[in-house]
C-alpha cells in the first residue's frame, strides 16, 4: 500500500467525525430554530467536508483495491448503500420541505443508525447482508 494510506485513512476518519457532528448539530439547531443555521459557514462547511470525505473515500478505494460490487468488496457495496440511505434520510431530517416533526425525528434517528452500520462495515470489513 502507498505510504500515504494511513494519513489518508485518518483524514477520512476525521471527515466522517465532522460529518456526524455537523449533522447532529444542524439537526439540534433546526429543532431549536437557532439563527446559527443562517450563518454562511454552516451552509458551506458541511458540503465542503462531505466533498473531502467522498474524495478521500475514492482515494482509499484506489489505494486498497477494495471495489464495490466485487466479492472482496461486499462490505464496501453495503457501505455505499448505507451512505446513500444516510444522505436521503439527512435530506428528510434537515430539508426545507415542510414535514411533520415525527417524520423528521424518525429520519434523524434512522440516519444515525445507518451511520453506525456504515462505521461497523468500515471497521470490520465484514458484510452484513452479503450482497454480490
Amino acid at each position: 500500500m502507498a505510504a500515504w494510506y494511513l494519513p489518508l485513512k485518518y483524514f477520512h476518519l476525521l471527515t466522517v467525525t465532522i460529518t456526524a457532528l455537523m449533522f447532529m448539530l444542524r439537526f439540534y439547531w433546526f429543532q431549536t430554530h437557532s439563527p446559527m443555521l443562517q450563518r454562511r459557514w454552516v451552509r458551506i462547511v458541511p458540503h465542503l467536508n462531505d466533498t473531502l470525505l467522498l474524495l478521500s473515500g475514492v482515494l482509499l478505494v484506489a489505494i486498497t483495491h477494495f471495489y464495490p460490487f466485487t466479492p472482496q468488496g461486499n462490505w464496501l457495496t453495503e457501505k455505499l448503500f448505507g451512505v446513500i440511505i444516510y444522505i436521503a434520510l439527512g435530506f428528510i431530517a434537515l430539508g426545507r420541505r415542510p414535514r411533520a416533526q415525527k417524520v423528521r425525528w424518525f429520519a434523524f434517528l434512522v440516519a444515525l443508525i445507518a451511520l453506525v452500520v456504515i462505521v461497523k462495515l468500515a471497521t470490520t470489513k465484514m458484510p452484513l447482508l452479503g450482497f454480490v
